[in-house]
């Protein structure tokens, strides 16, 4: 796993028609401009960018193709999607682009067969969403006093969502003050996410079940059509 590399969406995501997927066509990420130079990768595909709900995929790469191992239904932002290199924090979007999975965490244990580094959360775990702060957009332990918490999220209060987590990578090997922090593939809460994307429990369990750091898996968030187009025609 490369910490921190993460590959913003741009028009090189080309379009993918939307509508069902002819018989014989090849499989998403065999269409896709970049998978992420790995052999494992997930997918969360929207129809739309105003869309809050969608698909997350996740393939293996086998002798020279993909294939799909898993899908679950997905949330998104509240306000839909929006282009990664020009989200603004606080948008309650979630960022479209390819990115890698730095680690996991988790209120609850590790399911087991996990091998992504797992963070426990404890009762001192923050994710600093300060843009004063010298610690914007990542995990403290306990938190700093330069991160505010009115402007952070105390892990352990979102018992529901954060039972299990994998951080994705926007805007975290450099940090953009202002582009936003905390966006995570996690467990579904009540609705549509404040810019992550979320699955069902059971989803999360066999995805960290299924995930090896040595195969460099990513995620692609993007929609079936438009500049935020997931993969081309």
């Amino acid at each position: 796993m490369r910490p921190g590399a993460a590959v913003l969406a741009t028009v090189s995501l080309l379009v993918l028609a939307a509508g069902p997927v002819p018989e014989g066509r090849a499989p998403l990420p065999e269409r896709m401009a970049d998978t992420g130079g790995g052999s494992q990768l997930i997918t969360a595909r929207a129809a739309r960018t105003s869309s809050t709900t969608g698909t997350v995929t996740w393939w293996d790469r086998r002798h020279g193709h993909w294939v799909k191992t898993g899908s679950a239904p997905a949330r998104f932002g509240a306000k839909g999607l929006v282009e990664g290199g020009s989200r603004e924090q606080g948008t309650n979007t979630t960022p479209t682009g390819l990115y890698d999975l730095p680690y996991a965490f988790g209120i609850d244990p590790a399911p087991e067969g996990t091998r992504t580094p797992y963070r426990p959360v404890r009762r001192t775990s923050w994710w600093c969403q300060d843009n004063d702060s010298r610690s914007y957009n990542r995990w403290t332990d306990p938190r700093p006093a330069d991160c505010r918490a009115a402007e952070s999220e105390h892990l352990i209060s979102y018992g529901t969502q954060y039972a299990y987590a994998l951080v994705i990578g926007f805007n975290y090997a450099r940090p953009v003050r202002g582009r936003g922090a905390g966006i995570f593939l996690h467990v579904n809460g009540p609705g549509a996410t404040a810019g992550c994307v979320s699955v069902p429990k059971d989803a999360m369990r066999r995805i960290l079940n299924w995930a090896e750091p040595g195969r460099s898996p990513h995620i692609a968030i993007g929609t079936d059509h438009g500049p935020t187009a997931i993969a081309r025609h």
